[in-house]
């Protein structure tokens, strides 16, 4: 069992994500009894075991998903009769408690400007692991972005190589043009990563996407990417488009749908609730 404990205190020391899984409840005879514990990794390997066969890989499964959506869960079994849809013939009753422990949501700024150095500010105050990105490394230090938790002078092509981006990584691109871009997106678009956004007008993201066409690199990859990135606030200052960048993020990561919240109010009020 403090196998069990140390592993998952190393994994929230690496802002890594993992699902602990514990037999909370057991009735009868059941391959394992209350307080057993499993880890489950978002790739689907396990340390430790709720009873092994199908019921362990019912809970498998059960977590995996629960690494996605964020949801703990119960789950009961009855380990009875397979033809019924039972996980085993042990006869007895169990239930399996899931608690996904997530990653503290990682902000990589890449190009750090004026934008950038906004965006890693505001990233931070929100709670954000911020990373800072730009191949130019006067540009890329805690002197020029002093809220960065992780420096990485490299091309954006090669960010994947020095940063392990997943499900809980949000890549906001405030680069100096399409030259940048251009050559960096495609390695980023093979990513795990939950967000994608580059900055610009409209007329540069369309010249970025037909640059990237030619190169062969699929429609349905690019439709991945929020450009212009942001919600429309009519924003002007670095500070003002930082915002902007942030709500959108929140906005995705919530579940909202940007609408104003008076709207919403007076949409109610007239419907009775």
């Amino acid at each position: 069992m403090s196998s069990i404990y140390r592993s998952l205190a190393e994994c929230v020391d690496r802002n890594e994500a993992v699902a602990l899984c514990t037999v909370v409840h057991s009735q009868g005879s059941t391959p394992r009894r209350a307080t057993s514990k499993m880890l489950v990794f978002p790739d689907g390997s396990i340390q430790g075991t709720v009873g092994g066969g199908e019921m362990e890989n019912r809970v498998i499964a059960a977590a995996r998903q629960a690494l996605l959506d964020g949801s703990p869960q119960l789950l009961s079994y009855n380990m009875s009769d397979p033809t019924r849809g039972d996980p085993g013939v042990c006869g007895g009753q169990v239930e399996v408690f899931v608690e996904p422990i997530l990653p503290k949501p990682v902000l990589v700024v890449i190009g750090a400007g004026h934008v950038g150095k906004a965006v890693a500010h505001l990233a931070k105050w929100l709670g954000f692991r911020v990373v800072v990105n730009d191949d130019r490394p006067d540009f890329c230090t805690p002197e020029m972005v002093p809220d960065g938790d992780e420096f990485l002078a490299v091309p954006m092509a090669e960010l994947p190589q020095h940063l392990k981006i997943t499900p809980w990584t949000y890549l906001v691109l405030t680069t100096r043009g399409v030259n940048i871009d251009v050559p960096g997106l495609p390695a980023l678009l093979e990513s795990d990563a939950a967000y994608i956004g580059v900055i610009g007008s409209r007329r540069r993201w369309l010249t970025t996407r037909k640059q990237l066409l030619q190169a062969g690199i699929a429609a349905e990859k690019l439709d991945r990417v929020r450009s212009p990135m942001g919600l429309e606030l009519n924003a002007e200052t670095p500070e003002e488009i930082a915002v902007s960048i942030l709500a959108e993020i929140i906005m995705l990561r919530q579940g909202g749908n940007g609408q104003e919240m008076a709207l919403i109010r007076d949409m109610s009020e007239q419907s009775g609730d």
